[in-house]
């Protein structure tokens, strides 16, 4: 899959995030475009104060990836999903904006027929990966996380969560549960910053996380938990559930399930791949 969309004869980097199966754009490009100004990251840095002072939070949404440069190099970006870029181009008077709009508007066509036949977002999914030079079996296993993730997130919503801040703290308990560590210290110890850590996963560690995402979903299920404290329990007895499967794969195997390998070496991200190289 590329990461290159070009709207008219401009190239605009993007990156699809799999798991909240949308776009993220980089802002950069987005204001060259609209504006043909020979400085689009002064443009942006005035227009970013400006928002501010009117009490616009776009630029506090806003996100940052590392997105590849004229040079070669990677460096960190401002992004904005596709919701974030209709908002810019709001902000941006521009004769430019109405195409780009519809522009976007393709884009989000293209989300709608996902949505419509969930196999066009997961055959996405596979694309991207693919890209990134992960391989087949563990690109099937990170699919699965992502279909085991939305189910659990749904379940939340049923419960009346819906903050993104909830579902981080929720993850943090049941992720700590089973690992022994936080969100932030396990990407630590792979030694991540802004990088998904499910991307950065081995297939062993997607599977416990997965066991322990299902284990959550069901006894929220069961038990349809009414205040959030009660949804942080079963987050919890969720994690346990997956940290005695953990254990019992430690003890048969010899090998530890949290590790400290990423994506850097993919090849390292199969278990099988790892013990013999080890």
């Amino acid at each position: 899959m590329s990461n290159i969309k070009v709207f008219e004869d401009k190239k605009i980097r993007t990156e699809w995030d799999a798991e909240k199966e949308d776009w993220w754009f980089s802002v950069v490009d987005v204001v060259a475009i609209l504006t043909d100004s020979p400085n689009p990251r002064k443009y942006w840095s005035v227009l970013k104060t400006r928002l501010k002072k009117e009490g616009s939070e776009l630029a506090t949404n806003c996100s940052q990836l590392k997105l590849q440069s004229a040079d070669g190099k990677y460096y960190m970006q401002d992004v904005l999903n596709t919701k974030g870029i209709l908002r810019l181009i709001q902000s941006i008077p521009s004769p430019k904006a109405e195409p780009f709009k519809l522009w976007l508007a393709q884009v989000g066509s293209d989300r709608l027929d996902e949505i419509a036949d969930p196999e066009k977002a997961m055959q996405r999914g596979a694309d991207f990966y693919r890209a990134k030079g992960y391989s087949p079996e563990w690109i099937t296993q990170r699919l699965l996380s992502i279909k085991i993730r939305k189910e659990l997130t749904d379940e939340w919503k049923e419960r009346g969560i819906e903050k993104e801040s909830d579902y981080a703290i929720l993850t943090n308990e049941m992720t700590k549960a089973w690992s022994g560590r936080d969100v932030k210290s396990y990407k630590a110890l792979k030694n991540l910053k802004k990088e998904s850590l499910r991307d950065n996963m081995t297939d062993i560690e997607l599977t416990i996380n997965q066991l322990a995402e299902l284990t959550t979903k069901t006894l929220s299920q069961q038990e349809k938990p009414e205040t959030f404290a009660k949804s942080k329990d079963v987050a919890r007895r969720g994690g346990k559930v997956a940290k005695n499967a953990k254990d019992e794969f430690e003890k048969a195997t010899g090998t530890k399930v949290v590790s400290s390998v990423n994506a850097t070496n993919k090849k390292l991200l199969n278990t099988t791949t790892k013990n013999e190289e080890e």
